[in-house]
C-alpha cells in the first residue's frame, strides 16, 4: 500500500513539474520574442504551405498548440489572415505538438538527465535574476522550464517504472474494438482533465516505457489524447467571435479526421513504425515508436486535408455567422440575375429596400435613445456599409454589359440613393454619440419642445417606408414640411432663450449642432425617398402590384442634390 502511495505521490509531482515546465517555457518565449512572434507569424503565413512551416516551427518551440492558435485567431479578426490561411497554421500546429513526443522519447535514450537538464535551471536562473525586467530573463524563465521538463519527465518515468514491477500488465490490454476505444477514451479524459495534449502525450509515452501498457495500447491513447487536444480550443471560444469559432472548428475538423484515420490504419501503421524503429536501431524504446506514430498521422492528417483546405475555407466561413454578417449579406443580389437587365435592376430596387431598412432602424435608434452607440446599432451601421459596397460591385459588373437607356439612368440614382442612405447612417451614428454629451436646458418648455421636434422626426422616419403597401407619398411630403417648420421654429426659440441668457449659451450651441444633424439626417432620408419613388415606377415590382403604387412625388423633376460630407453636416 505505501509502495502504491508513493508511486502515486511520484506521478503526481511529475506531472506537475511537466505542467509547470510547459508554462514556463510557453511564457518565456513568448516574453522574449515580443512582437516578434507576432511579425513571424504574419510573414510566415502569406501562403497556407508557408502556414504549415510557420505552425510547426512556432508550436515547437514554444511547446503550446494554444498560443499560437490564438494567435491565429486574433490574426483572423484582424483581417490580416484569411480562413485558407489560418488552415495552414492549424495544420503545422498539430505536426509541431509532436515535437512533445520526441522530447520525452530522448529520456529513453541511456544517459543521465542531470548531466544537462540541471545546468539548464542554473544558467536559466542566472539569466533571470540579471535581467528579470529584459528579454534574457524570459529567455532563462524559458531555459528553467525546459530544465524541469526533463526532470519531470524522469520523475515519470521513474514512476511508472516502479509500478509496472507491480502491477499485472496484461490486465491493461485492449480486447477487441470496444477494448481499444475503451483506451482512446482514457487518452481523452486526460487530455480534457490536463486541459493540456503534451502532459496527456508525456503521461502515456513514460507509461509506456515503463511497461506499465503495452505499445498498441499506448498508441489507442495517443489518438485518443489528439482528439482530447480540441476541447481546450472548444471550451476557449465559448461566446467568443465567429472568426474565433471558426478556427476552433478547423482545429476540431483536423484532429477528428486525423485520429479516425489513424485508428483505421493502426495496424499498417504500427507495423511500418516498428520497422522504422528496427532499422534506426531503437525497438527497444517504445517511446520514439510512439513518438514516430505521433508524428506519422498528424502528417498524414495534413496531407489528407491539403488538398480540401479551399473547400474547408469557404466551409467554414459560412458556419457561425454573426447577425451584423447576416444583415449584412444581400437578400436579392445574385451573378444568375446580371445576364437581365430588367431582372437585375428590380434585384437592386429590392436591395436598396433592405439598406434603407436597416437604416431607418438606426436612425431610429439614435433618436430613441440618451446614450452612446449600442453595439446593435455600430452592428447595423458595419452592415450598411457591407450591404452598400455589395450593390456598386453588383452595378460596376452589371454597368460592363451593354444596358437599356432606361435601366443605365437608373444605375446612377440607385448609387445616388446609396450615398444618401449611408449618410445617413453617418448622420444618426453622430447623433448618438453626441447625445450623451448634451445637457438638459434651464427651460422647461424649450425640452418639451425638442422632444416634441424628435418625435415628429420619427413618425416621418417611420412613414418613409417606400416598398410598404401602406406607403402614401402625400401624407410622407406633408409631415416633411410640419417638421421642417418645426426645426426652424425651435432653432429661432434656441437662439432667443440663449440671447437673453434663459438658457446657457455652451447649452445652446451643443442643442443647436445637434438638432442640426438631425434636420440633415431627414434631409438626406426625403432625398432616398424621392429617388426610391421614381426607381419604382421603373420597376416591374410597380407593374405587379399597381394598386398599392402611390403616384411619385414630382418624378419628372428629382432633384438631384450631391451629397455633402458628414462632417460639414456636424458642423452646420
Amino acid at each position: 500500500m505505501s509502495e502504491m502511495l508513493t508511486t502515486l505521490g511520484m506521478v503526481a509531482g511529475g506531472l506537475g513539474l511537466f505542467l509547470l515546465a510547459v508554462t514556463m517555457i510557453t511564457e518565456g518565449f513568448k516574453l522574449a520574442a515580443g512582437d516578434a512572434l507576432s511579425d513571424i507569424l504574419k510573414a510566415g503565413t502569406r501562403t497556407p504551405g508557408r502556414g504549415i512551416v510557420s505552425g510547426i516551427a512556432i508550436t515547437g518551440l514554444v511547446q503550446s498548440s494554444s498560443a499560437v492558435t490564438v494567435a491565429t485567431i486574433g490574426f483572423v479578426n484582424a483581417g490580416l489572415l484569411s480562413m485558407a490561411h489560418a488552415l495552414g497554421v492549424i495544420y503545422g500546429a498539430n505536426v509541431g505538438t509532436t515535437m512533445t513526443g520526441w522530447l520525452v522519447a530522448a529520456i529513453g535514450f541511456k544517459f543521465k538527465i542531470e548531466l544537462f537538464a540541471l545546468p539548464l535551471i542554473g544558467i536559466g536562473m542566472l539569466l533571470r535574476l540579471t535581467g528579470a525586467r529584459k528579454r534574457r530573463g524570459a529567455l532563462g524563465w524559458a531555459l528553467v522550464g525546459f530544465g524541469l521538463f526533463f526532470i519531470g519527465i524522469d520523475v515519470l518515468k521513474t514512476a511508472f517504472e516502479g509500478m509496472a514491477a507491480t502491477t499485472d500488465v496484461s490486465a491493461y490490454t485492449a480486447q477487441g474494438v470496444w477494448g481499444m476505444i475503451m483506451f482512446i477514451g482514457i487518452g481523452f479524459v486526460m487530455t480534457v482533465l490536463t486541459q493540456s495534449s503534451s502532459a496527456a502525450i508525456a503521461i502515456i509515452l513514460t507509461a509506456a516505457t515503463g511497461g506499465v501498457i503495452a505499445l498498441p495500447e499506448a498508441a489507442a491513447m495517443v489518438i485518443g489524447a489528439n482528439i482530447g487536444t480540441t476541447s481546450t480550443a472548444a471550451l476557449a471560444v465559448i461566446g467568443a467571435t465567429p472568426s474565433a469559432k471558426r478556427v476552433a472548428a478547423a482545429h476540431i475538423i483536423f484532429n477528428v479526421v486525423t485520429a479516425s484515420v489513424a485508428l483505421v490504419l493502426m495496424p499498417l501503421m504500427l507495423w511500418l513504425v516498428a520497422r522504422t524503429s528496427h532499422i534506426l536501431g531503437m525497438d527497444d524504446i517504445p517511446a520514439v515508436s510512439l513518438a514516430l506514430f505521433h508524428t506519422v498521422f498528424n502528417v498524414l492528417g495534413v496531407l489528407l486535408m491539403w488538398p480540401l483546405t479551399q473547400r474547408l475555407a469557404r466551409f467554414l466561413e459560412g458556419c457561425f455567422r454573426s447577425a451584423e454578417e447576416i444583415e449584412g449579406k444581400p437578400r436579392y443580389l445574385d451573378k444568375t440575375v446580371i445576364a437581365s437587365p430588367e431582372l437585375a435592376f428590380n434585384a437592386l430596387y429590392l436591395e436598396l429596400g433592405h439598406v434603407s431598412e436597416v437604416t431607418r432602424r438606426i436612425a431610429l435608434g439614435a433618436l430613441s435613445s440618451e446614450l452612446a452607440p449600442s453595439d446593435k446599432m455600430l452592428s447595423d451601421k458595419a452592415a450598411i456599409q457591407s450591404l452598400i459596397n455589395h450593390i456598386e460591385h453588383f452595378i460596376g459588373q452589371l454597368g460592363s454589359s451593354e444596358l437599356p437607356d432606361k435601366v443605365s439612368q437608373a444605375l446612377a440614382k440607385v448609387l445616388r440613393t446609396t450615398q444618401y442612405l449611408g449618410t445617413v447612417a453617418d448622420l444618426a451614428d453622430f447623433v448618438a454619440t453626441a447625445q450623451s454629451r448634451i445637457h438638459e436646458l434651464s427651460e422647461p418648455a424649450l425640452m418639451e419642445a425638442i422632444a416634441a421636434y424628435r418625435a415628429q422626426v420619427v413618425e416621418l422616419i417611420s412613414l418613409s417606408d417606400v416598398q410598404d403597401k401602406h406607403y402614401d407619398a402625400e401624407v410622407f411630403a406633408k409631415h416633411r414640411e410640419q417638421v421642417d417648420n418645426a426645426y426652424h421654429e425651435l432653432k429661432d426659440r434656441l437662439l432667443v432663450a440663449g440671447a437673453h441668457q434663459r438658457i446657457k449659451i455652451r447649452d445652446m450651441t451643443f442643442t443647436n449642432e445637434q438638432l442640426s444633424r438631425i434636420h440633415r439626417l431627414v434631409e438626406q432620408l426625403a432625398k432616398s425617398v424621392n429617388v426610391m419613388q421614381y426607381l419604382l415606377s421603373l420597376s416591374s415590382v410597380a407593374q405587379a402590384e399597381p394598386e398599392v403604387v402611390t403616384p411619385p412625388v414630382e418624378t419628372a423633376a428629382v432633384e438631384v442634390v450631391e451629397t455633402t460630407a458628414v462632417t460639414d453636416s456636424a458642423k452646420t
